[in-house]
């Protein structure tokens, strides 16, 4: 079973920048596709970003053009550099194996996250 860790939230200004860490446990992390989640006050979570094991992208239109998605299989790490911030990322962010479309989380355990707060 992979264990995600995800680290780098943290408080910044509108317009700042941000890079989140997911670290994954276990020698199979380069077989799956990776994706990183958020959820803010009083809402559903939601997809922000995600990575296939071959470097294939998808996000949310909210952020497209201001995050991205990167992995290093060498380190089992997935990260999400994140530009331009709004108040409305304001949110916690987790990171988990996707499917092959690269929309939907394929586990049902979630880590701690990481928060992310946008404030001046």
């Amino acid at each position: 079973q992979v264990q995600l860790v995800e680290s780098g939230g943290g408080l910044v200004e509108p317009g700042g920048s941000l890079r989140l860490s997911c670290a994954a446990s276990g020698n199979l992390f380069n077989i799956f596709a990776m994706g990183w989640f958020r959820q803010g006050p009083g809402k559903q979570r939601e997809l922000v970003a995600a990575i296939s094991t071959g470097g294939i992208t998808n996000y949310a239109d909210s952020v497209k053009g201001r995050f991205t998605i990167s992995r290093d299989n060498a380190k089992n790490t997935v990260y999400l550099q994140m530009n331009s911030l709004k108040p409305e990322d304001t949110a916690v962010y987790y990171c988990n194996r996707v499917d092959h479309r690269l929309t939907l989380a394929l586990s049902g355990s979630w880590g701690q996250g990481t928060q992310v707060t946008v404030s001046s």
